[in-house]
C-alpha cells in the first residue's frame, strides 16, 4: 500500500470530505478541477511528474477533483475549460485556466517558494478569490443595481455621444448645414446649446491631451469663439454603436488626412487641419459620460422605446509592447483570459521602424511620435486579435487611460497602470478605438493569407474529420483537389529537405497513394494552420498539443498525417506548383470562381466553368460509347504515326481526351491556370466536332475493334462512359496499363500510375497489343 502511494502523482478527490482533508494539509496543493463527463486533464501529467521529480519538495502536492460531487466546487460545474486551483494553508492563492503548460511550469516554483517563505519566515500569504467569479459578481451586482434603479422606467437608457461643432465651423456659418447632415444620417439630437468656453474650461475638458504638443494651441482655439454642443443618439432604438457611427461620419482626426481618405466626411468638408478640424466626437462610452456631465450636468438620458440591441460578437486588436512583453507576458495574458476575451489571433513579431511609423501615421508630427516608434521597435511585441461581445469597448475599459500617470491615479487596477514600465513614459498596451479601426488594425498585423494544406496518404481515412476541424478553426477552403503525386512533384513539394537523411522515405511515402491538397484562406493562415497541425512528431504533439490534428490522426514522424507551408513565400510557391496561377479576392476566395470550383476531385479534368466541354469529351455520362471508342482507336493510332494531326492543337486534344476517358486528372494537377483549362475545353469541343465527321467513315471498323476489346475484358474503356467519366477504378487501370500516355501527361499523372503499380492487373491480350504501340516510343516508363 505504501508503495502505491509513493508512485501516485495525484490524489483523487471525489467528495467534500476528501476535499476538506486535502486542504487541511500543510504545503502547496495544485488541484485539477474537472467535470465527471470530461475527466482530468491528462495532457499536463508528464510535466507535473517532471516538476515533482526536479523539485523533490514534500510540500508540493497534486490532486484532481470532480466538481460534480464536491459542494465547494459548485460554481465550477458545467465549465468545460481545464481549471487548476492552487491552495496553501487551506486558502486559494492562484488560478490558471486552460492547459497552459508554460504558465503552470512558471507558477509552481514561484508559489512554492512563497509558501516556504510564509512557513519559515512568517511572511504574509497572498490570498485571492477566483477572478472570474469576481467579474461575474461585479456584473451581477451592476445588473441588479440597474434593475433596481430602473424598476419604474419603461426600458433601458439610450446610448448617447457628445458632438461639438468647433469655433471655426461656427464662425464660418456651417452650423445649420452640419445639423442637417446629422439628421440626414439618422441621428437624434437629444440636447443642444451654444457654449463659449473659457481657457480654464477648455483646459479641463481636454486635460487628457495635456501632454500633447498642440495642447496650448488647442485650448486657445477652443476658447476663441462659441462652440455648438449636441447630445446625439439614434432614433427610437437603444442607440447601439452611436459613438462609432458618429466618429465614422466625422472622419479622421486630421482634416488633411480626411480629405484624402474620407472625402465625404464632415471633417474633410468643413475642417482645416489637426486642431481646426471642425468637429469633435466622444471616443468611448466612458468619455461620452464624462463629456455629457461636463456640458449638461443635469441631463437625464431618456429610456429607449425599443428593446436594446443584442450585443454582437466583435474583435479588436491588442498589442503588448516590447518592454511589457519581456517582463509581464504571462500575467497580461492571464488578465485577458480572466476578463472573458478569446484570443482568436496571436503573433509575436519584430516591427521595423517603417512598419511602426505606418501603423501610427496619424500621430506623426506629435512630440511623442519618435519615442512611440522607438518603443514599438525596441524588441518583439505580441499582437493579439481578441474576441467577445463589445470587444472594442471592453478592451479599452480594461486598458484604462492612455497617459500612465493618469491611469495610475484614476484607474489603478487598469492594465496600463499595473504593467507600466519604470522610466518608460509610453503606455505598454494598445487597443483599437473603434470597430472600423479594429478591422483595419487586425488586417495590418494579420493580413489575409493563403497556405497549402495537404492530407497525406496515411491520413486519407480521416480526411472528413480533418476537413471538419479545419472549418471549425475558421479556415475557408478556397480550393481543393485529391490526387496522387509523382516523384517529381513530391520532390518539388519538399525541395527544402533535399539531402536530408529522411528525404527519400518522405518522397516515397508521399507517392504511395492519393493526397488531398487544399488552399486555405484566413488571417495569418500559415502560422494558424501550423498551430492547428501541431508538432511534427505525433508523440510530442500528444504531450504538448493534445487537441492538434497530428496528435489525433498521425502515426509517427514519417506518417504524420498533414503537411503545411512553413512561410507565406513557401505557400505561394507550392500553391502555384499544385494548382497553377490562382488569384484571390481580398476576402480570401478565388477570383472568378463559381461554387463548383471549391471541389476538384480525382477524375475531374476541368473546373466547373469547363463542365460543358468536359461532358462532350466524356460522352455525356455514357450516351455515346460507340463514338468514344472510335475516338480512342484514332488516338491510339496517332502516337504510332508520330502524333501527326491536321491542326497544331490536335496532340493536346488527344491527351485531353485520353485523360477524360481514363478518368485521370490532367491540367489541374500540373497547376495549369483556370483560363488554360477553359481554353483546352473549347479546343476539345472543336476537335471532337471535326473528329465526329471523320469517325463516320471508320465507324464500322472501330465498332468491330471495340466489340473485340470488350469481349477480351477491356474494363478501363468500358467503365468511363458508364460512370460519366469520373470512375476512379478506370483511372487506376488506365494509368497502369498505358505508361507512355501517363508520361506524356503532366507530372501528377505519372505519379498516379507509379503509386498504384502494385494494384496492376494482368494485361488482357487485346489491351496489350494496343499498349505495346505506345510503350515503344518513350525512353523509360514511370515505373522505371
Amino acid at each position: 500500500m505504501a508503495r502505491k502511494k509513493e508512485i501516485q502523482l495525484q490524489e483523487e478527490l471525489k467528495n467534500q470530505e476528501q476535499w476538506d482533508d486535502f486542504l487541511s494539509k500543510k504545503g502547496l496543493g495544485m488541484i485539477d478541477v474537472y467535470q465527471a463527463w470530461a475527466g482530468p486533464c491528462a495532457a499536463v501529467n508528464g510535466m507535473l511528474r517532471r516538476i515533482k521529480n526536479e523539485l523533490g519538495d514534500d510540500l508540493l502536492r497534486f490532486a484532481s477533483a470532480e466538481a460534480d460531487n464536491i459542494e465547494a466546487l459548485e460554481r465550477y460545474r458545467g465549465r468545460c475549460q481545464p481549471t487548476f486551483l492552487f491552495f496553501a494553508g487551506g486558502e486559494l492563492v492562484h488560478v490558471i485556466r486552460g492547459a497552459n503548460a508554460p504558465l503552470i511550469n512558471k507558477a509552481i516554483p514561484d508559489l512554492l517558494k512563497a509558501e516556504h517563505s510564509v512557513l519559515e519566515d512568517g511572511s504574509e500569504r497572498k490570498v485571492i478569490t477566483d477572478p472570474i467569479f469576481d467579474q461575474e459578481d461585479k456584473e451581477a451586482d451592476a445588473e441588479e443595481e440597474e434593475e433596481e434603479a430602473g424598476e419604474e422606467d419603461a426600458g433601458p437608457q439610450k446610448e448617447v455621444t457628445v458632438a461639438i461643432i468647433k469655433p471655426d465651423a461656427v464662425q464660418a456659418g456651417h452650423v445649420e448645414d452640419i445639423i442637417q447632415r446629422v439628421k440626414d444620417a439618422g441621428f437624434e439630437i437629444l440636447a443642444q446649446e451654444e457654449r463659449m468656453l473659457t481657457e480654464e474650461e477648455a483646459r479641463e475638458f481636454y486635460s487628457h491631451k495635456a501632454d500633447e504638443e498642440f495642447f496650448d494651441e488647442l485650448v486657445a482655439f477652443m476658447a476663441s469663439g462659441p462652440s455648438h454642443v449636441l447630445v446625439l443618439s439614434k432614433g427610437d432604438e437603444a442607440g447601439a454603436e452611436v459613438i462609432d457611427e458618429w466618429r465614422k461620419i466625422i472622419g479622421p482626426f486630421d482634416s488633411t488626412v480626411a480629405k484624402e481618405e474620407a472625402p465625404d466626411s464632415l471633417r474633410a468638408q468643413y475642417g482645416t487641419d489637426k486642431s481646426m478640424n471642425a468637429l469633435h466626437g466622444s471616443d468611448s462610452h466612458e468619455m461620452a459620460t464624462r463629456e455629457l456631465a461636463f456640458f449638461f450636468p443635469n441631463f437625464q438620458i431618456p429610456k429607449s422605446e425599443a428593446k436594446p440591441a443584442e450585443k454582437r460578437l466583435q474583435r479588436t486588436l491588442a498589442l503588448i509592447r516590447p518592454d511589457a512583453l519581456k517582463e509581464h507576458k504571462d500575467e497580461i495574458l492571464a488578465k485577458i483570459q480572466e476578463a472573458g476575451f478569446t484570443v482568436a489571433l496571436q503573433k509575436e513579431m519584430q516591427l521595423t521602424k517603417d512598419q511602426a511609423a505606418e501603423f501610427y501615421k496619424e500621430h506623426e508630427g506629435q512630440d511623442y511620435f519618435d519615442q512611440l516608434v522607438e518603443s514599438m521597435t525596441c524588441g518583439p511585441l505580441l499582437a493579439l486579435g481578441l474576441a467577445r461581445e463589445d470587444a472594442v469597448e471592453r478592451w479599452r475599459d480594461l486598458l484604462g487611460p492612455k497617459e500612465v500617470p493618469v491611469a495610475k491615479e484614476e484607474a489603478p487596477d487598469s492594465l496600463r497602470a499595473q504593467f507600466a514600465v519604470e522610466d518608460v513614459p509610453i503606455n505598454q498596451l494598445h487597443g483599437s478605438d473603434s470597430v472600423d479601426h479594429a478591422e483595419k488594425e487586425v488586417q495590418f498585423f494579420f493580413p489575409m493569407q493563403q497556405t497549402l494544406a495537404v492530407v497525406k496518404p496515411d491520413a486519407q481515412e480521416h480526411k472528413d474529420a480533418i476537413i471538419a476541424r479545419i472549418k471549425e478553426a475558421g479556415f475557408n477552403i478556397a480550393f481543393q483537389k485529391e490526387t496522387s503525386l509523382t516523384e517529381e512533384l513530391a520532390q518539388q513539394l519538399y525541395t527544402e529537405h533535399e539531402g536530408k537523411e529522411f528525404y527519400g522515405q518522405l518522397v516515397e511515402h508521399m507517392t504511395s497513394g492519393p493526397s488531398l491538397f487544399m488552399v486555405l484562406s484566413v488571417e495569418d493562415a500559415v502560422e494558424r494552420f501550423r498551430e492547428l497541425m501541431g508538432p511534427t512528431d505525433p508523440e510530442v504533439a500528444k504531450e504538448q498539443c493534445p487537441d492538434s490534428l497530428r496528435a489525433q490522426f498521425a502515426s509517427d514522424m514519417l506518417k504524420n498525417a498533414l503537411h503545411g507551408s512553413s512561410d507565406p513565400n513557401h505557400a505561394q510557391e507550392k500553391i502555384k506548383a499544385i494548382f497553377g496561377d490562382i488569384e484571390f479576392n481580398p476576402d480570401g476566395t478565388v477570383k472568378g470562381a463559381e461554387p463548383e470550383l471549391d471541389m476538384v476531385t480525382q477524375g475531374d479534368t476541368e473546373p466547373a466553368e469547363g463542365q460543358e466541354g468536359e461532358k462532350e469529351g466524356e460522352g455525356e455520362g455514357g450516351e455515346k460509347p460507340a463514338e468514344e471508342a472510335e475516338k480512342k482507336e484514332e488516338e491510339e493510332a496517332k502516337p504510332e504515326e508520330g502524333g501527326e494531326a491536321p491542326e497544331a492543337e490536335a496532340p493536346a486534344e488527344e491527351q485531353k481526351e485520353e485523360a477524360a476517358e481514363g478518368g485521370e486528372e490532367a491540367k489541374p494537377e500540373e497547376g495549369g491556370s483556370e483560363g488554360a483549362q477553359e481554353e483546352t475545353s473549347g479546343e476539345q469541343t472543336n476537335a471532337e466536332q471535326e473528329g465526329e465527321t471523320k469517325d463516320e467513315n471508320e465507324q464500322k471498323e472501330a465498332g468491330e475493334k471495340e466489340g473485340s476489346e470488350q469481349t477480351e475484358g477491356n474494363e478501363g474503356a468500358k467503365e468511363s462512359p458508364e460512370e460519366g467519366g469520373s470512375a476512379e477504378p478506370a483511372a487506376q487501370e488506365e494509368s497502369a496499363e498505358k505508361p507512355a500516355e501517363a508520361e506524356a501527361a503532366p507530372p501528377a499523372e505519372g505519379g498516379e500510375g507509379e503509386g498504384e503499380k502494385a494494384e496492376e492487373k494482368p494485361a488482357e491480350d487485346g489491351e496489350q497489343k494496343e499498349g505495346d504501340k505506345t510503350e515503344e516510343k518513350p525512353a523509360e516508363t514511370p515505373a522505371e
